[in-house]
């Protein structure tokens, strides 16, 4: 187990294909890691499908809308258009490069159109660079997110089963 030295800032999120654990990067992208971790705390992603997962690339996740199972509003057609009831985030770029583990923000076109779907790079994405805000790093599990089924759409997806802040997880 990775040795976790900032609770607070620190993602333990659960899969269908297994445990992974992400450190956040608050002083990089401080309103979106308070986002992630506010949607964290509520939730909202327990049960949401990744549900654009391209080889290579990356595996997108993060529609408390229209992809999180098992809701009213569950829409596997849908999935990947919707956000969360919170206002979208105002861009948080940076150098940071988008390589394999990173966590960044998926968004419209609309720089500043983040709200709470996200997406974890499998290879390096250098290309991304400063047009969409990293928030965090996976640190373990990174061979839980290479297993995840791939797609777009993904034909019965895999899901975050939950995320939880390690602060809050005993």
């Amino acid at each position: 187990m990775a040795e976790i030295k900032d609770p607070e800032n620190t993602l333990l999120m659960e899969t269908t294909k297994g445990k992974v654990v992400i450190e956040l990067f608050p002083d990089l992208a401080p309103g979106h890691v308070a986002r992630i971790k506010e949607l964290a705390r509520e939730g909202a992603y327990d049960g949401v499908v990744f549900h654009r997962v391209i080889d290579g690339f990356m595996a997108q996740t993060g529609d408390v809308q229209y992809g999180k199972s098992g809701s009213s509003s569950f829409n596997t057609g849908r999935a990947g258009m919707g956000g969360s009831d919170k206002p979208d985030l105002k861009a948080e770029f940076s150098n940071m490069n988008h390589g394999r583990g990173t966590c960044s923000m998926a968004r419209a076109q609309n720089p500043n159109s983040a709200n709470s779907q996200f997406f974890i790079c499998f290879d390096d994405a250098s290309f991304l660079n400063r047009q969409y805000s990293v928030w965090g790093q996976v640190i373990e599990g990174m061979e839980n997110v290479d297993k995840i089924k791939r797609g777009e759409p993904v034909q019965d997806p895999d899901k975050i089963v939950s995320m939880k802040v390690a602060a809050d997880a005993n």
